[in-house]
């Protein structure tokens, strides 16, 4: 009789059985060894040579992510750009690139750079218009396409299967930046992705104090060969302790996220006719333009991110995000404390970001406090 396959909470709480085999300990021990020693025949003893290429404590957090998502393999960087670099040095210079006009705004900048500097096509489509994806893509040339789903901070929702048979029926590849939805809500490798980003600074660790990226992969090709090899050369590996700091974070996760996504949707109900907002950008919401695509391709929850659109433009929105007392005015999500950001003012000269809007990262306190936090914020508009 096969073995009842686990629910992902028990996954998570156990890091996938990774149990200390030399004492029993239920904590994963840190190997801080920069280099191994080998035998009398001058053969490695274990799997590890070096630490820059692979360490004990790396692959306790890779062995679990890539059971989440589903893939054959997944590998830890020292950061999410550090990731998002080594990927995207698997694009030769003349091919092209086809990436969301919004979306986060590092790995937006570093395709900017590359596109200058190496020669490689960009072009940024539109994530409103379900049309756009495949009227960017050029036959012959595109070789990668990204996107974020839902789309960072707008919130719009891209159908991840629609673009997985863009991307294919082009002879592209298909990366999704699931940093927002987790394999907890998306599977991204299941509707058809090739490639799934992570900033694992963000959910996975969930406590703000670890810099961190992954990614997974739906096969062992050349493509995730050259990345590993990228990898090794430019030396973004994480540090013993961070990964050991990831991986405590990671059996947790579930638990965080559930309760995130719980109190962003109640939040985004709450202020949804708000006279002091324009808008709230929430996927979870009826009346998001994305919903029935996000409802098809999330499942538990829809996040803890979402948006207001404050009306009175960007003075107002700045005022609100400074008069907070519960959520914290600072910039990155997925933590245990809530944060409040005015997203153009650190976006930089190439933002497409409307002016009035103020990105929510819902933590893990009591809901009715975030809720009273927000409504005496947007109060002092009037003050």
């Amino acid at each position: 009789m096969s073995e009842k396959k686990q629910g992902v909470e028990t996954l998570l709480a156990q890091a996938g059985h990774a149990v200390d085999p030399e004492t029993g300990g239920v904590s994963v021990p840190i190997q801080p060894a920069t280099t191994y020693a080998r035998d009398s025949d001058y053969e490695l003893i274990s799997d590890f040579g070096y630490s820059r290429n692979g360490n004990p404590t790396y692959a306790v957090a890779e062995e679990l992510a890539a059971k989440l998502d589903g893939g054959a393999d997944a590998m830890v960087f020292a950061s999410g750009m550090a990731a998002v670099v080594a990927f995207f040095e698997t694009v030769n210079a003349g091919e092209h690139v086809v990436a969301p006009r919004v979306m986060y705004h590092g790995a937006q900048d570093w395709l900017r750079r590359i596109a200058d500097k190496r020669g490689i096509g960009l072009t940024l489509f539109d994530a409103t218009d379900p049309n756009a994806l495949a009227a960017a893509v050029l036959k012959d040339n595109t070789r990668v396409i990204w996107i974020e789903s839902p789309v960072n901070p707008t919130w719009d929702v891209i159908d991840i299967a629609a673009a997985a048979e863009t991307a294919h029926d082009a002879g592209a590849v298909l990366a999704v930046d699931s940093t927002v939805a987790t394999p907890l809500t998306t599977r991204a490798l299941d509707f058809g992705a090739d490639i799934v980003f992570h900033s694992a600074t963000k959910y996975y660790n969930g406590h703000s104090d670890v810099v961190a990226g992954m990614l997974v992969t739906r096969a062992l090709d050349a493509r995730w060969e050259e990345i590993a090899e990228v990898r090794k050369l430019m030396g973004g590996v994480l540090g013993p302790f961070e990964a050991w700091l990831l991986q405590r974070g990671m059996r947790t996760m579930a638990l965080r996220f559930e309760r995130a996504c719980d109190s962003a949707l109640k939040i985004a109900r709450h202020f949804e006719s708000h006279p002091a907002l324009e808008a709230v950008l929430y996927p979870g919401l009826e009346s998001h333009p994305g919903h029935a695509v996000a409802k098809k391709q999330m499942r538990n929850g829809y996040s803890g991110m979402l948006s207001l659109m404050v009306k009175g433009g960007e003075e107002k929105a700045r005022r609100v995000a400074c008069s907070t007392n519960v959520f914290v005015p600072a910039t990155s999500l997925g933590g245990v404390e809530s944060l409040i950001e005015h997203r153009f003012a650190v976006e930089g000269p190439h933002s497409a970001v409307p002016k009035n809007l103020l990105r929510l990262s819902v933590g893990i306190e009591n809901s009715d406090d975030l809720i009273a936090d927000l409504e005496q914020a947007l109060a002092t508009m009037d003050a």
